[in-house]
């Protein structure tokens, strides 16, 4: 026993030298401190002085006797464990001595073994005592900082601005904040303990944060955000779920912010009503310039002296083009931004479709003495649920670029067969190539790729985007690889089966 809070005392009162020092000796081996008195009286001041935890109480003694000793030490510490020595070993008598609050007896003459037995189970309960106080303290310390560490996790979620919900394994509600209760217009007296669904209007973001809290995304990877609308449709909001961990990266609940995003959406719609209207503004009188140049530079042909001004007629009606070209590139994506673009889905025979574009385009590449192939699987492809439109314009768009980005004399293939449950469409050209730091970009509005090779190729740069956005409307995939004098590949996954 090193530490001084561990240490067991007992104190030895008995009038019989040979005892007293028999019994220290005993004790002392077995790790205890022990205290020795010689009288009642001695006993009682010594338990002032010293802080004793067992005392051998001889009931024999002169002046003041154990068994009056005995209530005096129960009433002023009913802690220390008392046992008894008598020599006079009757029945009577020890229980008398448990009568009075004794722990335990032991009667002269005793042998060393009898008295470390006696002692030892005394204190052991000691100990046992000790210990359970010590859990109960560790409890109430443990229950304390969770009570601290709860209230201060509550505490920041309630003065976060966004609205946050979180909860438990089974999906129900655990905690909101106030800025949650604003958001979604919740009226608190109408709302259940833990069901989600009262918190939430929306069927589809509720299904998503079940599966977060049973433990479906535990990889952070596969999360997708949520929109939806309140108020009749005039309030948005954007959710970002995921998962509680616990320290084994078991699944403890979700949480989820809530952002309000309608002034977003606003300004979307307003950039996109801008854009629709002032591209329709500018196509009309272009339109007419166009065929009004056209109509002047077929009259101008059989004229030699007017060969200057043919070409900057020619040059002006092919700026008039790429600006139509580019208007009606602007009005494509504002349709797709408004989702009024793929709303006419039906069955489609993607080899048939491909077919048709690859034999228009045929044309543009025998120009430039590239050749052009379609490759289909010997099995035949299953048919698209998707806008037979959007898929001309995505597939139209791909081999267009495969042309104008390939020099003359080159090659471009499209190879068309199954991934899974999707159809794949690769295009496939060994041109000019894309750097790997512009892969990134060249998805972006406006953004084309500008070097020795490309400066003179005309376009808007908004074919690519236009892509980007018909195929993620068609719950599809796209990707690209490319490099500077090896070509580029188009990679489009389409489910067979778009709802």
């Amino acid at each position: 026993m090193n530490r001084e809070s561990d240490m067991i005392r007992v104190l030895v009162v008995d009038d019989e030298r040979n005892i007293r020092e028999g019994s220290e000796r005993i004790l002392s081996r077995l790790g205890f401190e022990v205290l020795l008195a010689s009288r009642g009286d001695d006993a009682l001041q010594t338990l002032e002085d010293a802080d004793v935890h067992i005392v051998l109480l001889d009931l024999k003694m002169p002046g003041i006797e154990g068994m009056d000793v005995l209530p005096i030490i129960r009433r002023l510490k009913p802690d220390i464990h008392v046992i008894v020595v008598t020599g006079y070993a009757t029945v009577e008598t020890a229980i008398q001595a448990m009568k009075e609050g004794a722990y335990d007896f032991i009667s002269k003459p005793f042998e060393p073994d009898h008295l470390r037995i006696v002692v030892n189970r005394a204190a052991d309960k000691i100990r046992l005592g000790r210990q359970a106080e010590k859990l109960k303290q560790e409890r109430q310390r443990t229950l304390l900082d969770l009570d601290t560490e709860k209230s201060r996790v509550r505490t920041v979620v309630e003065s976060l601005p966004n609205g946050v919900i979180v909860t438990n394994t089974k999906g129900e509600v655990v905690l909101t904040n106030p800025a949650l209760i604003q958001l979604l217009e919740i009226d608190s007296d109408a709302v259940s303990e833990g069901r989600i669904e009262d918190y939430i209007p929306d069927s589809e973001l509720c299904k998503l944060i079940l599966e977060i809290s049973r433990g479906r995304h535990v990889d952070f990877d596969d999360i997708p955000d949520h929109e939806f609308s309140i108020s009749g449709g005039k309030k948005f909001i954007l959710a970002k779920g995921q998962p509680v961990l616990g320290e084994k990266r078991e699944c403890l609940g979700a949480v989820v912010n809530m952002t309000d995003i309608t002034h977003l959406r606003m300004l979307d719609q307003m950039k996109s009503d801008f854009v629709a209207k002032v591209s329709h503004e500018l196509r009309s009188p272009l339109s007419t310039i166009h065929e009004q140049l056209a109509v002047v530079i077929k009259e101008m042909a059989g004229e030699e002296k007017a060969v200057g001004d043919r070409r900057l007629l020619s040059k002006a009606r092919e700026k008039t083009k790429g600006l139509i070209s580019l208007i009606g590139d602007l009005l494509d994506l504002s349709r797709i931004e408004e989702g009024a673009i793929c709303h006419e889905p039906r069955p489609v025979d993607i080899g048939g479709l491909l077919s048709g574009i690859v034999n228009f385009m045929e044309s543009r590449a025998a120009a430039k003495q590239q050749t052009l192939t379609l490759n289909l699987p010997p099995d035949p492809i299953p048919e698209l649920t998707a806008d037979p439109l959007a898929l001309e314009s995505i597939f139209g768009n791909l081999i267009a670029n495969a042309v104008n980005y390939t020099q003359e004399g080159g090659e471009i293939r499209v190879i068309v067969d199954m991934a899974g449950v999707n159809v794949r469409v690769k295009v496939v050209d060994n041109g000019f190539g894309i750097e790997a730091r512009y892969l990134e970009k060249i998805f972006e509005r406006f953004y084309r790729v500008k070097n020795e090779n490309t400066r003179y190729i005309t376009g808007t740069g908004l074919g690519l985007p236009i892509v980007k956005g018909l195929v993620d409307s068609l719950g599809g995939f796209i990707d690209v690889e490319s490099a500077p004098g090896m070509g580029s590949t188009f990679t489009v996954l389409l489910p067979v089966d778009n709802p």
